[in-house]
């Protein structure tokens, strides 16, 4: 009897013990996407200040890449790997107005598209009204200055040819519909590094997302992000003063904390003079240094404490960027690098990650979306992490540092281009 009472009791324990640890330690599949504005920054940048031939050029390659084709297939990535949580870049809302006195028009709003490819198995992360969504780089519809051409949309919109367009691209946090009740805190918040594409007319704003989130019971903190891609020679690019940023505000995060997004950054960076760099990436200089961390965001996240969920970053076969714009296949110009370096598919940089810290383990991960056909100009990654429960506390919220408002100067720069654009077209 005693030997039965014994067994019966260690059996309990046993059980126990097991069923604590099943509640103590949980996977949760998370990814990262940059589903692409549709359009070429770059290309446009070079028509500046030819304002209404880069608005044009933009429009039209965003209608060509379309969106709605390239939902199905974001999808149908979604729907294969089931992530939990989607750490999203290049969330982008496409809007126009008839003329300078009507309301904006939403025309395009890809994550409303998208959502509904995913037949409502996906919500954007909310709490308390807000949205886990950070605008970030944008240009409104100015009148003249951002006029387009297009019968096709806009007479059936506005019952004319052209319009007023511009458009919204930030950052976003997609969960399972499921994980919606799970949510206990969420916020936005922008980096103080930005980028002047036109000074005191058009600035590049980036930030980013964060929600914590209950996953079996164990508060997870989670945050997209999206680092400027734009740089100039011998200055610290602002990927990595973002990176800094990024760092501090998140240093007193005790609970897990996992961070996906485009650092726009990769391991080999800052390039040599000699070094192979067809995708344009930061070159050493007397402000970046060679070999150094203080112009790379990848670097300072791996230096801060964070690890690289990979796969292996430094990998050619991982590279997650090198898609052509339109989106037809490698990028012609790359293409022949990336073979090189040992890149089939035309990829010459990894710029997506996910990294993680604070009672975090990684079981497996992926980079997808490398074969036709493309939903994005970048490769996505996928993670199944395991969430070790050590404490169960909730971190404070971050600190939501806010955009910075259009100044009085800005504006009278837009009135007198306004002014200017408008004169030499009555000539």
């Amino acid at each position: 009897m005693k030997k039965l009472l014994s067994l019966s009791l260690a059996l309990f324990f046993t059980l126990t013990i097991n069923s604590s640890m099943a509640v103590a330690q949980s996977s949760v599949v998370v990814m990262s996407r940059n589903i692409y504005l549709g359009a070429d920054v770059g290309k446009a940048l070079e028509l500046i200040p030819d304002l209404p031939a880069a608005a044009q050029f933009m429009w039209d390659q965003m209608r060509t890449t379309d969106f709605a084709t390239r939902a199905e297939l974001l999808a149908d990535e979604i729907n294969q790997s089931q992530p939990d949580v989607i750490g999203v870049q290049e969330a982008t809302i496409w809007r126009c107005q008839k003329n300078i006195w009507s309301k904006k028009t939403t025309v395009y709003d890809f994550i409303e598209i998208l959502l509904g490819k995913l037949s409502g198995k996906y919500v954007v992360a909310e709490f308390n009204g807000v949205k886990a969504y950070n605008p970030g780089f944008s240009i409104s519809p100015i009148p003249y200055l951002t006029r387009v051409e297009d019968p096709k949309v806009f007479k059936e919109l506005f019952s004319q040819n052209s319009a007023f367009c511009g458009f919204e691209t930030g950052d976003l946090l997609l969960v399972k519909k499921q994980l919606q009740n799970q949510i206990i805190n969420l916020g936005n918040s922008e980096y103080e590094a930005t980028y002047s594409i036109v000074p005191t007319i058009m600035t590049v704003y980036r930030g980013y997302s964060w929600a914590d989130i209950k996953i079996n019971g164990v508060p997870t903190r989670f945050i997209t992000t999206h680092l400027e891609s734009l740089w100039d020679e011998n200055k610290v690019p602002n990927s990595a003063r973002q990176a800094r940023q990024l760092i501090l505000d998140t240093k007193n995060t005790a609970m897990p904390l996992i961070i996906m997004g485009d650092f726009n950054s990769d391991p080999r960076d800052p390039r040599g003079s000699n070094s192979v760099n067809p995708g344009e990436q930061p070159v050493q200089s007397e402000s970046c240094p060679i070999k150094s961390s203080i112009c790379n965001a990848y670097k300072l996240m791996i230096e801060s404490g964070f690890k690289d969920a990979g796969p292996n970053s430094l990998d050619p076969k991982n590279f997650s960027w090198g898609m052509s714009a339109d989106l037809t296949g490698a990028d012609e110009t790359r293409r022949v690098f990336a073979e090189k370096m040992g890149n089939e598919f035309g990829f010459t940089d990894r710029l997506d990650y996910i990294f993680y810290k604070n009672g975090v383990n990684l079981k497996e991960s992926k980079i997808f979306g490398l074969k036709p056909k493309y939903p994005s100009d970048h490769a996505g990654v996928v993670a199944n992490l395991e969430v070790i429960n050590t404490s169960n506390l909730v971190s404070p919220g971050l600190d939501s540092h806010k955009p910075f408002p259009i100044s009085f100067w800005q504006w009278v720069a837009i009135v007198i281009i306004l002014l200017i654009t408008w004169l030499s077209w009555r000539k």
